[in-house]
């Protein structure tokens, strides 16, 4: 970058809120380069400045007095070996990678950062310290959208609030909440850039509340360091912070199936009778959760017993064993909390696995289920400890794995943990590393499979141990509801793609069944479908009344028939960070406040219907130009517009772009009994549409990094139509350690006006079938090894 370029820059940056000059006290002594870090010696203390790659750079301010503090709970990508160039005069240092420019200005001090040549970010005050909380400001631009902070119910544009930093249930909550289980000290801008707070410890994440252009990070202490991340795209974004910190490994498949919950099954036999009704109603199912009961026969009292009761469960393990032959996997319930009163306690005490107080001694307290201690995650003694009960319980065939009240949910201040830690000091990180010690127990004791992990609590950068998230204990409500799909896509835009709520919401004693049905058919398309509440009204479709119990399996059916496009969405956000459910933001920049209406995965529009008896439904259809063709009915949309549509009972308003493959597959009982040896494979042709892409992922769904180690197939497919004439192609990758599979296709094309003139299959004439009606040509694809068929249609 030339000086007359970054002249030019600084003038248009003095009209812009970048412009704001620093703490005016703070004056730069001095930098220097180090090993690729940028240091600067200013008089109230040093900054270093590193970039991790050319989207990544980090910043980190050590007051004077204090030191420097290296660890990172959210980081795992190493400093990049990319070269940053230093370059200054009197006024100015400018450190720049390929992508990310820092500016820093002598007098007044300044930092601002640049990506490819325009203007992102700036400090404004810096860093500054109060009474009680030690703050960071940048200078925010008019109308830049804000997004971030965790999981929270505000409107999807989050810019005007002050958010608190401290993981906290809210139960019962409805259509808005401040305060969730899960918060993130990010914020990531509608100007495509995210700035990373690097700090677990309890404070406040201010997105301009006092309406003066600022964005301010508050916190009672530890690490003042923060990372910038930019990019070209949302794509870019969410690759290169996922790739900062850690990116979510394929879930088990059956993770994408049914489950049946409640809070909760009492004993083996109703937990039994429960997966063979299932079976019975022919409605789909691969796991079964068990609440509290499965350790004790009361809700209070009994939390930390973490072993079966073998009254009510007298033959556990043949039961789970019984179950998983059917194909279902049996999920229970943990929670760090071991209650004064359980039969661990004395257990828990004399091996030293608990956080303590002040003196010493086990830290107890009361809360709802008793009084209780809470398991020390920082001190040897503690992880290992309740690692050895999940090794035991998962050699006795527990499949998967729910951990509740993480937050925790009570954490006094004043409990002290490991390495001389208090409590506000991990509180935001505890889920986090209770994820971590399952995921680390399972790569050294069970390096071949893959967990799954359900919490609602944890930091950025859980979702590299698998963590799923869940949106906790929202009201059984039209308002619970309504908030749902914000709190998945943001969580999605950072990092948390399976963030998912309970199915039919979870608290209070509400019978609703078109309520019901609307949430489970939202379910089809998020991240887990996993219906769950109080049973004083039943969340399972199989106790529901006859013409609900209808439409619940076919929304159940209709998750089962989409796991080939679903499946390989998780596998795309295993390798790019992209979240399942994204905003229609990542379509056209000036969506900053939609969330009623998103994308699931790139090819699905979703539209899902959050109030009672509704008979119209607005639906925005994204980018100009493009196309959208009703899922259901095949009715054609155009892009860039907003229409009125009138909802049906049965489903929910879905729509596919043009241009989209969507592998399906025959609908099975339980994913153990899933194939990719038949798929229907549907193209949605439009003449607008020169060239389309799609693809379809599949493995054994169990073995850990699969991908990694060769163990899958990838068929990718293609389109190009030009002069009439329609080619689809179909080409096989298989990974060096699979042996490939023999597969048919059965290729379904919609919006075919007329019938084809021909159609050939590698060059061949076949028979095909056309429906003038439905304007949809089928064409069989026989089954086989071969890498790679073209099909020629011409119109």
């Amino acid at each position: 970058m030339t000086k007359t370029t970054i002249a030019r820059l600084l003038l248009c940056m003095m009209a812009s809120p970048l412009a704001y000059a620093q703490n005016a006290e703070r004056q730069l002594q001095g930098h220097a380069l180090n090993r690729n870090t940028l240091e600067l010696a200013t008089s109230d203390g040093r900054y270093l400045i590193k970039p991790y790659s050319a989207h990544v750079v980090e910043t980190t301010f050590i007051p004077n007095g204090q030191q420097h503090d290296p660890a990172s709970h959210a980081v795992v990508l190493p400093p990049a070996g990319i070269q940053a160039s230093l370059k200054e005069d009197a006024g100015r240092i400018e450190f720049a990678t390929p992508g990310i420019t820092v500016l820093v200005e002598r007098k007044p001090f300044r930092i601002s950062y640049l990506y490819k040549g325009k203007p992102l970010v700036a400090e404004k005050r810096g860093y500054a310290k109060g009474d009680k909380l030690e703050t960071i400001e940048f200078a925010l631009d008019e109308g830049e959208a804000l997004y971030g902070a965790g999981a929270r119910a505000v409107g999807m544009n989050r810019r005007g609030n002050r958010f608190q930093l401290y993981n906290k249930a809210d139960y019962g909550y409805g259509k808005t909440s401040q305060l969730l289980n899960y918060t993130i000290p990010v914020a990531l801008s509608s100007k495509k850039y995210a700035i990373h707070f690097d700090n677990p410890q309890v404070g406040f994440l201010d997105f301009d509340s006092r309406k003066d252009g600022t964005l301010r990070y508050e916190v009672i202490g530890g690490r003042k360091t923060y990372q910038v991340v930019a990019g070209d795209s949302w794509e870019d974004v969410m690759a290169n912070y996922t790739s900062l910190t850690g990116r979510q490994p394929l879930p088990p498949r059956w993770a994408f199936g049914n489950f049946a919950s409640r809070f909760g099954y009492k004993s083996e036999a109703e937990t039994r009778a429960v997966v063979e009704k299932f079976a019975a109603e022919k409605i789909p199912l691969d796991a079964v959760v068990l609440d509290l009961y499965w350790f004790g026969k009361e809700v209070k009292g009994t939390m930390g017993n973490l072993a079966w009761d073998r009254d009510t469960f007298p033959t556990a393990e043949k039961m789970m064993a019984d179950f998983k032959r059917k194909g279902v996997r049996t999920i229970v319930i943990t929670e760090p909390f071991v209650l004064t009163t359980s039969q661990r306690w004395q257990e828990a005490v004399q091996q030293k696995v608990l956080a303590l107080d002040a003196s010493g001694k086990p830290a107890t307290y009361d809360f709802y289920f008793g009084n209780t201690g809470l398991i020390d995650l920082y001190s040897q003694p503690g992880r290992d400890w309740f690692w050895n009960i999940y090794k035991e319980l998962k050699n006795g065939g527990v499949g998967g794995w729910w951990g509740d009240l993480g937050e925790p949910e009570v954490h006094p201040s004043w409990v002290r943990h490991g390495g001389g830690k208090t409590a506000d000091q991990v509180h935001n990180v505890y889920g986090h590393d209770w994820a971590r010690l399952i995921a680390e127990g399972y790569q050294k004791d069970f390096p071949n499979e893959r967990p799954f992990i359900l919490m609602r609590a944890g930091y950025s950068g859980s979702q590299r141990f698998g963590m799923i998230p869940w949106s906790g204990d929202v009201s059984r409500g039209w308002g619970g509801l309504q908030s749902q799909m914000e709190i998945s896509l943001q969580m999605g835009m950072q990092g948390l793609g399976y963030m998912h709520s309970d199915l039919g919401g979870f608290a209070g004693p509400v019978l609703d069944d078109e309520l019901y049905v609307r949430w489970l058919q939202y379910g089809v398309f998020q991240p887990i479908f996993r219906p769950h509440a109080q049973s004083e009204v039943a969340p399972e479709p199989v106790f529901r009344s006859e013409r609900t119990k209808v439409l619940a399996r076919e929304a159940v059916w209709l998750r089962y028939a989409m796991l080939p496009y679903n499946y390989t969405l998780g596998f795309e956000n295993s390798q790019t960070g992209m979240p399942l459910m994204r905003p229609v933001l990542f379509e056209e920049d000036e969506a900053t406040a939609m969330s009623s209406t998103y994308l699931w995965g790139h090819d699905f529009l979703v539209a899902p219907i959050v109030e009672p008896g509704a008979t119209r439904k607005e639906v925005h259809f994204p980018v100009k130009d493009s196309v959208w063709f009703d899922f259901h009915t095949g009715e054609k949309h155009r892009g860039g517009i907003t229409e009125v549509v009138k909802p049906e009972e049965a489903h929910i308003p879905v729509y596919v772009r043009a241009g989209a493959f969507i592998p399906m597959a025959k609908v099975v009982q339980t994913t153990r009994d899933y194939s990719t040896r038949s798929i229907d494979l549907h193209y949605y042709h439009d003449a607008s549409v020169a060239s389309g892409a799609g693809r379809m992922y599949d493995d054994d769904g169990e073995t850990a990094d699969a991908y990694a180690k060769g163990k899958y197939e990838i068929v990718r497919f293609a389109s190009s139509f030009a002069a009439g004439k329609l080619e689809i192609g179909l080409q096989t990758e298989t990974g060096k350690a699979q042996v490939p599979a023999e597969r048919g296709f059965a290729l379904k094309v919609h919006n075919v006006e007329k019938k084809p003139r021909a159609v050939t299959v590698d060059g061949r004439a076949v028979a095909f079938s056309w429906n003038s009606r439905h304007k949809l040509l089928e064409v069989p694809l026989a089954a086989r090894k071969q890498p790679a068929s073209q099909v020629a249609i011409t119109l």
